[in-house]
This record gives structure tokens, sequence and C-alpha cells, in this order.
């Protein structure tokens, strides 16, 4: 791949049909883009046949063996019958391609819409699910995909962003005073929480990522699996007031457990790994802010109300981290 201002500068429409084609396909020449920050994903119109998704990864986020283990984890929960997107298995005859230094995937074309989590028996379902998704994950671990490091990722990223200039300088000595006290008391939490097992994880398990049609479930987008606890596969799932969220859990927590046990003390875990999702979104944003369509969807990341109300929010969580932690109900 020649050097460009961004890698996805060289992915021209007829790079990207050259990559279909070179997987075995007769493109019609129809491309839609479809909203995708990380990768690049478009419907790509094929000849006699349904229009296919095709994905080309980021070049340098993963490495050829993490894909492949997603592609490998993917098609595992698929050849159980989890209801999983897996990467389609091209005419010639591999699921991962690669063409004028891309790596990419192509997948079946499926609609559906967020599931709602306010239903119990949506909750159970997706719990009942998750429990079997679970037991898949937990037969051997990931070898190259990353784990979980909550407090490691925690200091990276704000080392991060504080090196690069991120923070406006007048909020500086407030971050500098917070971000010390929340990461001590996310290492607090997660001892108390004990030794924890980890399984191969969906990892972004969020309503954006399942897709719901006619009684149909469908869980998609795998591309940030990797090995954690399995906590981190329900918490994105609960929304609402503490009561709320109460309820949501102790539904999850009854479909999951008909088909797999659950460490009641993974729910300390739950706002160390909320404080990790917040302070890695920031650095994501950070990173990616060279790429043209980060600052063209997310104008508001550059501007100062954004790091005031991350510094309320991460002023919130500090609060949350010194409370019970989330319970079940009818059980404690």
């Amino acid at each position: 791949m020649a050097d460009s201002a961004h890698p996805y500068d060289d992915l021209t429409p007829d790079t990207l049909l050259d990559a279909i084609e070179s997987a075995g396909y007769v493109a019609n020449g129809r491309i839609f883009p479809l909203n995708s920050y990380e990768n690049r994903v478009y419907q790509v119109g094929i000849e006699d046949d349904s229009p296919l998704i095709a994905k080309f990864y980021r070049p340098t986020r993963w490495t050829r063996e993490q894909i492949e283990e997603e592609h490998t984890f993917s098609h595992e929960l698929e050849a159980a019958e989890i209801p999983v997107i897996a990467p389609t298995v091209m005419p010639n005859g591999t699921s991962l391609g690669e063409h004028a230094g891309f790596l990419f995937a192509v997948f079946a074309q499926r609609g559906g819409q967020a599931p709602d989590t306010s239903e119990t028996d949506m909750l159970w379902r997706l719990g009942q699910w998750l429990g079997q998704m679970h037991n898949i994950g937990a037969r051997q671990p990931f070898r190259h995909r990353p784990a979980f490091d909550l407090i490691g990722g925690l200091v990276r990223e704000s080392d991060y962003l504080t090196r690069n200039g991120w923070i406006p300088e007048d909020l500086r000595p407030a971050w500098d005073s917070l971000i010390p006290d929340l990461i001590e008391h996310c290492r607090q939490r997660i001892d108390d929480a004990g030794p924890i097992e980890t399984v191969r994880l969906h990892g972004d398990c969020h309503g954006g990522n399942i897709l719901v049609r006619e009684e149909r479930m469908l869980f998609v987008d795998l591309d940030d699996c990797r090995q954690g606890p399995a906590i981190q596969d329900l918490w994105l799932l609960l929304n609402g007031d503490d009561t709320e969220r109460s309820q949501q859990f102790t539904e999850l927590l009854e479909g999951y457990e008909t088909f797999r046990d659950f460490n009641r003390r993974e729910r300390y875990l739950i706002e160390p790994l909320r404080c990790f999702r917040q302070m890695t979104h920031a650095a994501w944003l950070a990173r990616r802010w060279d790429d043209p369509a980060f600052p063209r969807f997310f104008p508001w990341f550059a501007r100062q109300r954004f790091w005031s109300d991350l510094l309320l929010s991460l002023r919130e969580q500090l609060g949350a981290l010194q409370a019970p932690p989330i319970n079940v109900i009818g059980q404690f």
C-alpha cells in the first residue's frame, strides 16, 4: 500500500471492487458505504445474487492472527447455533481476504432493529444466548487477541491524553487530581471482586450490536472480541436508575444461568469497566483524529464542553465506585 495522508485514502472504489473480485465474486459495480468509523464497511452488489457486506479492516489495528481468531470464534458460535453473523467463507475458500494491503471479510446482509431491553422477556432471551455464548468462549482462551487490562488501560489512556495535549489547560488541575483517585478506587473494586474466570467475549455487546427481526435475534460485529470477565457482555445492556438496572440485571441473569453459572462477585467490576470504557473512548477519538471521518462525525470532541462533561461524568463514576455494587433482586 502506497504512503498516503491516511491509510484509507488508498481504498478507492476500483481497489474495493478488485478486492471483492479477487475473492471470487463478480461485482456489478454498485457500492454503498455504511456507517462505520473504525473500519470501512460497504454494501456491494453482486451479479445475479444478493448484495453482500464487505468490511475492510483498519490497517495496523489488528494483526492477521488476531483477525483470524475473531473469525474462528465467530464460526465456533455459528456452528453451535448461537445467532451471530459470522464472516462468510468466500469462493476462494477463506473468510479473510487480502488485497492492496487491506485485510477484508464479507458478510451476509441482514436487517433488524436494536432490542427493547425494557421488555423482561427480551432480557431473559439475551441472557440465555449470552450464557451459551460464554460456554463456547470458555472452551479455550484467545492466544493472540488482547485481554481486558483495566488498571493498565486507565493509566495508559490517561497518560496518552495528557501527554498529547488533549486535556484543556484550565481543566488539567482537576484532571490530575481526579484520575489517580479514580484509578485507586477501580483497583479496590477489582480487589473486592477477587479471582475471576475469563472467557472469550463478544466484548462490545450493546444494543446497537444486536439485531432483532420477527422474533429472531442476531449478535453482530465481533470486531472487539477479547478475553475478559463475563460481566462485560452483560452490563452494557443495562440502563436507567439503580432500581431499573437491578431489575434488568436480575432478568438477564435468570436467562444466563439457565445455561451457565455466574459469579456474583463480578458485579464489583461494572464501575471499573464503565470507567475504562469512557477513558478508552476518549483516547480512541484522539488517536483517530487524523482520519477525516472523525472530525466530521465527532466535531464536539475538540470542544471544551466535551472535556468538562467527561470530567463531570468521571466524578460521578468515583461516587459510584464508592457505593455498593448493583443488586440482584430477591437474591441478596
